[in-house]
């Protein structure tokens, strides 16, 4: 999903870095170098990374091999931590980049190009608890909303084609 044209990467990464650095200091958390490395390799794009596609570059720039187990904690920790999100249905993960305060995330995941955005909406989420307590009785205690379909440029892209 390509933002605009002005979207610098390297500033945001930066900004979620720092963030999750006074978050440690804040929370009183450990933000070890496996988990500082596991959050990078997560920050490098928009798009979903999966626990294995960690590992495997993880496991490039060291003479022993990383155990998944290892991955998973951190990626816990992180999730736990509200530092990145868990895709549910491409069972990855995307950085959180508004860590420091609670939001209701709606993730717009491109079906073409993976690319994925975390959109605020509390209407989305409280429309959705609502409908289902008063057609089921059903009380929420949790909500992943993730909406697949084409971005901006994908879609310019393909109505383009011949």
């Amino acid at each position: 999903m390509t933002g605009p044209s002005t979207h610098d990467h390297l500033a945001c990464v930066a900004e979620l870095e720092a963030a999750a650095d006074a978050l440690a200091l804040e929370r009183g958390i450990n933000l070890t170098p496996l988990r500082r490395q596991v959050l990078s390799l997560i920050c490098k794009s928009h798009k979903p990374v999966g626990a294995y596609q960690i590992l495997a570059e993880m496991s490039q720039n060291r003479a022993e091999p990383v155990a998944p187990p290892t991955v998973y904690r951190a990626l816990d920790f992180l999730v736990s931590n509200m530092l990145v999100h868990r895709i549910d249905s491409l069972n990855a993960f995307v950085a959180c980049f508004r860590p420091h305060q609670a939001h209701h995330s709606v993730f717009l995941i491109c079906d073409s190009c993976q690319d994925t955005r975390e959109l605020d909406d509390a209407d989305v989420h409280s429309s959705l608890a609502r409908a289902a307590s008063r057609a089921e009785g059903f009380q929420t205690l949790r909500q992943v909303v993730e909406l697949h379909g084409r971005c901006q440029a994908c879609a310019a892209g393909a109505s383009v084609r011949p």
